[in-house]
């Protein structure tokens, strides 16, 4: 893909569509195995060098596994028995799976995606499982596909960083889910101003790199949709191969990234919606 200067919301989504659609035609290990690993000498977006292992987790699947994460936000969400979770960009469906591995037989999970080719995998992966409570919808985070207050928890893993409008995605999240419902959401933020080069760059936006926003931002973000009990609950910085860094960073920034005076950052977040409307006073 060329580099492209990113311009609007539709132009983002073309990029990532793009993008998901041709890594959902190939294997995890095809994923994992492109350029640009740490002995690679290429300088495209390895989109598995941010990914967590969850191949330890219950209702994991290796043929869902496109080691697309960047945590493993279903590890941190709370789910029991009976629950209804929704994936938020629900890929291959692995975190769909291990999700359902929590509700059981008596919950139900929905996958959202945008990308009809992440959709095909996904459902041709529950329908090789037999799960019938497993269901995978297109849509778009900042308008989905759902009614209000059905969900008694939201996850997602990776995603919220290719969604140029947080601001909506954030209140469309809260719009789905049940009051006191929560969610568990890994994404990658930035600590300290990231080069510019590296910031308009559409490769390392599909990436999730340059579509992410300042932490402090990040959770303002999430308290202005009215959510509440607004917790970190794991945080770790994200080591990226020095054939990318070089692409993008001049030898004063990579002093400065070498420095830890910027960084890139996974972290997973927990939220609850209020048991009221904000503002309400009926709690």
């Amino acid at each position: 893909m060329e580099n492209l200067i990113l311009q609007d919301e539709e132009t983002l989504k073309a990029i990532v569509r793009e993008k998901y659609a041709q890594i959902a035609r190939q294997s995890k290990a095809e994923n994992e195995g492109s350029c640009c690993g740490s002995s690679c000498g290429c300088d495209t977006v390895d989109y598995s060098v941010m990914a967590d292992d969850a191949s330890q987790l219950a209702g994991y699947n290796p043929d869902a596994d496109l080691a697309l994460g960047c945590g493993l936000p279903t590890e941190y969400a709370q789910i029991k028995a009976g629950d209804t979770v929704v994936d938020l960009g629900s890929g291959a469906g692995n975190d769909a799976f291990i999700a359902r591995a929590l509700v059981g037989e008596s919950g139900k999970v929905i996958g959202i995606d945008m990308t009809e080719a992440m959709l095909d995998k996904a459902r041709q992966n529950a329908e090789k499982l037999g799960f019938n409570n497993v269901e995978f919808r297109l849509g778009e985070i900042e308008k989905m596909p759902l009614s209000s207050n059905v969900a008694d928890v939201v996850v997602s893993n990776c995603v919220m960083n290719l969604v140029p409008n947080k601001t909506k995605a954030f209140a469309e999240t809260f719009r789905i889910l049940k009051q006191k419902g929560h969610f568990s959401i890994s994404d990658i933020v930035l600590e300290g101003k990231l080069p510019e080069g590296m910031q308009n760059d559409a490769e390392m936006y599909a990436g999730c790199v340059s579509g992410a926003i300042q932490k402090a931002d990040y959770l303002a973000i999430i308290k202005q949709a009215g959510f509440q009990n607004i917790e970190v609950q794991k945080s770790k910085k994200i080591s990226l191969p020095e054939e990318l860094l070089a692409k993008y960073l001049n030898n004063k920034d990579l002093e400065r990234y070498n420095r830890n005076e910027f960084g890139i950052y996974s972290i997973t977040v927990f939220a609850e919606k209020p048991c009221c409307e904000p503002g309400s006073g009926c709690c």
